[in-house]
């Protein structure tokens, strides 16, 4: 079986915040033979992450952990689709999957590499599982997953503590606020618009927000929300939202470093930390990846589709349509434009 098959890739390495013109759509075709062993899958959903521009610089800042993208190639990311073809006994046409596959619009992978087990899973009863099926790309998927091992394995909140969460609307940020509250928490969120400050608020009950564009001194603006200091700093930012959150910390406060996009496209300044204030505080700075707790997913999944039924957890994704728009919607993430998680929907 041979499928045309399109997908996005690089036009150049990308330095600096990436645009639309970084990138093209490649058509190609995507073969499956069924003495291969192979599963084909016709993506549905993509998943649109900031991570991701560290693997297309010359030099991939995120190296250790996964490869470099070069010009040209298919750009790795966590997809949700159905099965069209299987040579393999584990999956059956009509199966519905996510796993990590590629901006494209069918993937090919052997269930048989070890590698791709431990990615690849099925959706419990199709569809998506008495969820939609783009929840397992957000709230289900890694940015769930990501909020809630930073905010309960790394910082382990106690009841009454007073949580703050940088880049409050996004995919990450949005979770990690409403979990915090969840867990008895005083949360305080930042976002870049009133908009999106109100929405924190109101819709999804944090205690308090501000627009950190508006605040010439965020130290200062940290020390009005956090009179009595900071003990979690779930960090989504870098450069100076940093600075200003470890100086209003607390001893012993604790911070979960799950991106520093404010220094993905180098356009400011890093972070330039005041250690004495961590040694002096004995503050705890622990950078993490959803990876790292894999084996817990279904743990954690649990936890928080329960949540989700009970009303208790509100989703925010923000999508949009067709192989064409991934560049626009990965160029968007580094202007602040989208709300929640990112996706692309494939028709």
């Amino acid at each position: 079986m041979e499928v045309r098959n399109r997908y996005v890739a690089t036009r150049r390495h990308v330095e600096g915040a990436p645009t639309e013109a970084d990138f093209e759509v490649i058509e190609g075709t995507a073969r499956w033979s069924p003495d291969s062993g192979e599963v084909l899958v016709k993506n549905l959903f993509l998943s649109i992450d900031p991570y991701q521009l560290n693997r297309m610089k010359v030099t991939s800042a995120s190296h250790h952990a996964v490869d470099g993208i070069l010009p040209g190639q298919r750009i790795a990311a966590y997809t949700a689709g159905e099965v069209v073809a299987s040579a393999s006994p584990e999956y059956a046409a009509g199966d519905v999957v996510v796993g990590v596959f590629g901006w494209e619009e069918y993937s090919l992978f052997d269930p048989s590499s070890p590698a791709t087990a431990a990615t690849v899973h099925k959706v419990a009863g199709g569809g998506g599982g008495g969820f939609p099926l783009s929840h397992h790309l957000s709230v289900l998927g890694t940015s769930g997953m990501t909020a809630y091992a930073g905010l309960f394995e790394v910082c382990k909140p106690a009841k009454g503590e007073k949580v703050f969460v940088s880049a409050a609307s996004g995919s990450v940020g949005s979770l990690a606020g409403q979990f915090a509250k969840l867990a008895g928490c005083y949360v305080v969120g930042c976002a870049g618009t009133q908009a999106k400050v109100d929405l924190l608020k109101d819709k999804l009950g944090f205690d308090d927000a501000f627009n950190y564009k508006e605040e010439p001194d965020l130290k200062s603006a940290l020390k009005r929300y956090f009179p009595d200091g900071i003990d979690i700093y779930f960090e989504n930012v870098g450069g100076e939202m940093l600075e200003a959150a470890l100086a209003n910390m607390n001893t012993y406060g604790r911070v979960a470093l799950s991106g520093v996009i404010s220094e993905y496209t180098g356009a400011g300044r890093r972070a330039v930390p005041d250690l004495l204030e961590v040694i002096y505080k004995r503050i705890t700075i622990r950078g993490f990846f959803a990876w790292d707790f894999l084996p817990k997913f279904p743990e954690f999944g649990a936890v928080i589709g329960e949540w989700i039924r009970q009303g208790k957890v509100h989703v925010l994704e923000d999508v949009s349509e067709g192989i064409d728009s991934v560049p626009a919607a990965f160029a968007a993430l580094f202007r602040g434009h989208n709300v929640g998680k990112k996706l692309v929907k494939l028709a």
